[in-house]
């Protein structure tokens, strides 16, 4: 019997498979817990259609992260910090001061999508740090710590 699964199944498939199982394993499990569906013509036709819905908007998706990650790619944004008489930074530079920064700059992105990539900012100067956009999309800027 050929069944179409709804969700994973350990040792016989993922999410949105066609697999082969016996009747009364699809009949008394499978299909009972809502794991997987009996797979007629209809059900596969539908499938087919919200796979290619879903395929569509996953495009959408990563073509606005990748226009986003351009943007960020471009920009070279500042941030003020109180810096003592050696020429050290009190405290350090956050992710949330880095977000507010390219908020200023007109480019919103939540503060845990932030990495910096450079080494730790202890002084004023310019450094880099990465945005993950999207799945496998990344956006990297510079930005520069000036003295209050």
């Amino acid at each position: 019997m050929e069944i179409l699964l709804k969700k994973d199944v350990a040792n016989l498939g993922s999410a949105d498979e066609v697999v082969k199982v016996k009747a009364g394993y699809a009949l008394n499990y499978l299909i009972p817990q809502q794991l997987a569906v009996i797979a007629t013509p209809s059900v596969l036709k539908h499938h087919e259609e919200i796979l290619r819905q879903r395929a569509h908007k996953e495009a959408k998706k990563v073509a606005d992260a990748e226009a986003l990650a351009k943007k960020i790619d471009a920009v070279l944004v500042k941030v003020s910090a109180k810096v003592s008489e050696s020429g050290k930074i009190y405290g350090s530079i956050t992710t949330a001061q880095l977000a507010e920064a390219l908020l200023a700059a007109g480019i919103e992105v939540d503060k845990k999508d932030i990495t910096v990539i450079s080494e730790e900012v202890k002084e004023p100067g310019t450094y880099e740090a990465e945005v993950k956009c999207y799945k496998g999309v990344k956006g990297a800027f510079k930005f520069e710590v000036v003295a209050e």
